[in-house]
């Protein structure tokens, strides 16, 4: 499995273009790696929502950090997990606020379960090799991912 090196969208096995951008495939960023080589990459962008430090680990990690596929989980997880503390402070403040926490409570309920069920995806979608983006924290991931690591 592969992905175009200008768009970034699965590229079908054997093919020479892409199907979404049209450009040539001779750059695409193949998903699997060699025998010996360490994890694949899904597996590494799964590994990488489990925690905020697998995430920054494999950032700083040698194979993986060469790796646009598994950047864009790494980022990913670590905004998404910015954006749940956040909430996290937002409701605290929230409920210090007298009689407030009969309507914060269910909205907590709520905000974590989306958040438990979005992580479930993030994490399959990892492991089927799709780069699926959460609509604004995607978009800063794959921008942070697009980067040249050092």
């Amino acid at each position: 499995m592969a992905f175009c090196s200008s768009c970034g969208k699965q590229i079908p096995d054997g093919t020479n273009v892409c199907p979404v951008c049209s450009s040539s495939a001779t750059g695409a960023v193949a998903v699997a790696q060699p025998a010996g080589a360490g994890m694949t990459d899904n597996v590494t962008g799964m590994l990488a929502y489990f925690t905020i430090i697998p995430a920054i680990i494999f950032l700083v990690t040698a194979p993986y950090n060469k790796s646009r596929f598994v950047r864009f989980h790494s980022f990913q997880c670590i905004f998404f997990c910015i954006a749940m503390i956040i909430l996290w402070v937002g409701f605290l403040i929230l409920d210090i606020i007298p009689g407030l926490i009969f309507i914060m409570f269910p909205i907590h309920m709520i905000i974590w379960l989306g958040s438990f069920v979005l992580w479930i995806i993030l994490v399959i979608k990892a492991n089927q090799g799709q780069m699926w983006k959460i609509p604004i924290i995607g978009d800063m991931a794959e921008k942070q991912a697009n980067a040249i690591p050092a």
